[in-house]
């Protein structure tokens, strides 16, 4: 761990301090993993394809990034890859960037975040992502003790904001 740490402060003291943090999760529900199962197996009873799956993603996003520059042209790159609780991957990414890529203003950022969902007429497979992978719920009545409830009333959706 100590040879990682001061690899990864030499390319900050080469190539400049990161200017994207990036989080990438594994899903049991990708159609590999599922499609893998045997019988009655689950994912959680197959942690070898799971991993198997979750590597071939992330190198696969670390190429549409840096070959394919979807960012910007990459300088620099390090991650890190964790297990949560329930043994799931999930890698933390940082890109350094060169001084044309850099993300600067409100503009450059709405190129990559959006925080609406996607028109279910035009996308249907990416509104059903979105919505069953990072809407939350159930809440009110149903789940009073969801995280979203504040004072007996969900907190969400929130007002729109241009900034």
């Amino acid at each position: 761990m100590q040879q990682n740490y001061q690899d990864a402060m030499a390319m900050v003291r080469k190539f400049a301090k990161p200017n994207l943090f990036l989080t990438f999760t594994c899903n049991s529900s990708w159609p590999e993993i599922l499609n893998s199962m045997e019988g009655v197996q689950r994912p959680e009873d197959r942690p070898d394809i799971i991993v198997r799956v979750f590597n071939m993603k992330l190198k696969e996003l670390l190429e549409d990034i840096c070959k394919h520059g979807i960012f910007g042209t990459v300088l620099a790159y390090i991650y890190v890859i964790e297990f949560q609780k329930r043994g799931l991957s999930h890698a933390h990414i940082l890109l350094t960037l060169d001084s044309e890529s850099k993300i600067r203003t409100n503009d450059d950022i709405q190129k990559f975040v959006s925080t609406e969902l996607p028109d279910p007429c035009t996308d249907l497979r990416l509104f059903q992502i979105v919505t069953k992978c990072m809407v939350h719920g159930p809440c009110g009545t149903i789940n009073i003790n969801s995280p979203c409830m504040r004072d007996g009333q969900c907190c969400f959706p929130k007002d729109f904001r241009n900034n």
